[in-house]
């Protein structure tokens, strides 16, 4: 497929950009992409996403898609020809999309918590992380049943899920301090978390800490 056919709307920083990205990669599809400025939206995402009007938006032809998750849904329908994104079987389907919810629900907003609140909230969410981490170690034991990845020997759709915020992980255990992946209490993660970022699907895409942390500066500085 011609990168002229597919466009992604994003910025390099956003995790639920780099969901898209890797699912594109996965499937070596062809695509241009097309980056947003902070803190600016341009006609052509208002006019793709008017709903949410957010990033990412994959653009099929003349047909936008929203929605990280259902852009990585679609991407793996779509172009059925490369390697599986979500597990054939639908109880293991049904599995990975339990979880890429609980990561999006009650995962991912402990992180933000972690950068927003002041220093009670802050010590606190840090104690629901650390909680966090250890279910996401027990799943990954789980549903690896010994192999690679969540998905299997390859990265699937929950890797994708989950693995787009490791740049950020990074950067929250940076700048406060603390590990969150940590070899003594998460070694399955912590080894999935290298593998991962080491695929070919991946190199490239996920940001290096210091300059996401420089970036998270200068946006999250008081005004």
């Amino acid at each position: 497929m011609a990168g002229k056919d597919v466009k992604l709307l994003g910025a390099w920083p956003s995790p639920f950009v780099i969901r898209a990205r890797i699912a594109l990669n996965i499937k070596s599809v062809d695509y241009e992409f097309i980056q947003e400025k902070p803190g600016a939206k341009s006609e052509l995402l208002l006019k793709s996403n008017p709903v949410h009007k957010k990033i990412p938006v994959l653009i099929h032809g003349d047909r936008p898609i929203c929605e990280s998750l259902i852009i990585v849904h679609y991407i793996d329908e779509v172009w059925s020809h490369g390697p599986s994104i979500l597990p054939s079987d639908p109880y293991d389907r049904a599995i990975a999309r339990f979880w890429a919810a609980y990561i999006d629900e009650k995962w991912f907003p402990l992180m933000k918590a972690i950068r927003t609140a002041d220093a009670d909230g802050k010590k606190a969410a840090i104690a629901q992380m650390e909680e966090g981490m250890a279910v996401l170690e027990e799943a990954f034991t789980k549903i690896s049943k010994g192999k690679a990845f969540f998905g299997g020997d390859r990265i699937g759709f929950l890797d994708i899920a989950f693995g787009c915020f490791l740049a950020w992980l990074r950067v929250t255990e940076k700048s406060n301090g603390v590990k969150l992946l940590d070899e003594s209490k998460t070694p399955a993660l912590l080894k999935w978390s290298e593998r991962f970022c080491s695929d070919a699907a991946v190199k490239g895409i996920i940001p290096e800490t210091e300059k996401l942390a420089e970036f998270a500066k200068n946006l999250f500085k008081p005004k």
